[in-house]
């Protein structure tokens, strides 16, 4: 991570009613590179994982950023229930 990374706090619970906000803190940092603090997430939604999915593709071909820091056990173990890791929400270039 970067000095001039910003940081996000993921939510608590990142489900339908968290979904939109979630998605509009992040368009307000697009095009900068961002470190999302998924410490304090213990329920990870599929409408909050959407927008996680949607943010690392708009960076990934923005070509910044964007990473996972801190990912809870909780939050962890529902990723891997969809069959995804905390690299999967990441703007890197996913392994083949």
């Amino acid at each position: 991570m970067s000095d001039a990374s910003l940081r996000l706090p993921l939510p608590a619970r990142l489900d339908l009613p968290a979904a939109a906000p979630l998605r509009d803190e992040l368009l307000g940092h697009a095009g900068k590179p961002l470190v999302l603090d998924a410490s304090a997430c213990e329920s990870l939604g599929t409408p909050g994982l959407q927008v996680l999915l949607s943010a690392a593709k708009s960076w990934r071909e923005a070509g910044v950023s964007l990473s996972v820091d801190a990912l809870s056990e909780e939050c962890a173990a529902q990723l891997a229930i969809f069959g995804l890791t905390a690299d999967d929400l990441c703007s890197k270039e996913l392994a083949a």
